[in-house]
């Protein structure tokens, strides 16, 4: 038997199935439910138990963990029919990993409180890699004595942990994280452009900055799609324009004048409405370079 607790985890997506293999290859007990049984089979031959419902995953788990794309979704996993709460205990660890809003945080603390049950808040940031690498970075929010607990447990998936405060504060930070990289990125975009359509070599531009003061984060994560012309997905564009929308949206609600972050919003929205809001994130350059008329792509 392992001395490990029981983990649960609802939601193995593009993030999340990584991370559960993460779980499973560091010897926790793992139970698993998604909304499509494919994914539930892939990973239950690999030695997780399936489980029905996000109810049927809180009774076989002493921690459960939740991965889902928008705030409907956390709701629904902990406070629908069948929810997570619904079968929640005390003593139990309840933590959602999504990008949603403080407020959605709050509402499910709340309701899991009421079962005696703690809860977190712990968004991740790195990208499908990091995830695959257990090398995320995990911003958490909640009680100081329940991150303790949990902590083991966040580090199989991740590598740079941090508590930020109480429940909410985790989601906080990731949405300004999440604004602060899409303004970066509106940056990247129109010098990429404006360097390709004067005749330099865009790899050669991506060289020269990479090494200047023009550097950035947002520059290192997707120039490699843009020049290679690889725009699969590994977060989607319509996934960073939920976030970009929490994100100023909450700045609004602090009095904080967010200009920047709203036309980031804006310009991720134009990508939208093209038609490219399931593709990755780096495929936000593509109106920028109809409207330029080039592509920024490596010369071969």
């Amino acid at each position: 038997m392992s001395d490990k607790p029981r983990v649960g985890f609802i939601g193995l997506g593009l993030m999340g199935m990584p991370m559960a293999r993460n779980l499973l290859k560091a010897g926790y007990p793992l139970t698993v439910h998604n909304r499509s049984r494919g994914k539930v089979d892939q990973i239950a031959a690999q030695g997780a138990t399936p489980a029905s419902s996000p109810a049927q995953v809180a009774a076989n788990s002493d921690v459960v963990l939740s991965c889902v794309p928008m705030p409907a979704d956390v709701l629904d996993v902990y406070l629908g029919a069948n929810g997570v709460v619904s079968a929640a205990r005390p003593g139990q660890i309840l933590c959602d990993m999504s990008t949603v809003s403080p407020e959605t945080h709050k509402q499910v603390a709340e309701a899991a409180a009421a079962k005696g049950a703690s809860y977190l808040d712990a968004p991740i940031s790195g990208g499908v890699a990091a995830a695959r690498d257990g090398t995320l970075a995990i911003m958490v929010g909640g009680e100081p004595a329940v991150f303790e607990r949990a902590k083991p447990v966040f580090a199989a998936m991740g590598k740079n942990i941090f508590l930020a405060g109480p429940v909410g504060a985790g989601t906080t930070v990731k949405l300004i994280n999440q604004m602060m990289l899409a303004i970066a990125g509106m940056g990247v975009f129109e010098g990429l452009v404006t360097g390709t359509r004067a005749g330099i070599d865009p790899a050669l531009l991506v060289e020269i900055i990479s090494s200047s003061s023009g550097f950035s984060r947002a520059l290192a994560n997707w120039a490699p799609g843009i020049l290679n012309g690889n725009f699969q997905p590994g977060f989607m564009i319509d996934l960073l324009h939920k976030d970009l929308s929490l994100a100023v949206g909450m700045a609004r609600q602090l009095g904080v004048r967010a200009i920047a972050g709203a036309t980031a919003e804006q310009i991720v929205q134009e990508a939208r409405a093209a038609g490219l809001g399931k593709l990755g994130t780096a495929a936000l350059i593509k109106p920028l370079e109809a409207n330029a008329g080039v592509e920024v792509r490596a010369r071969r």
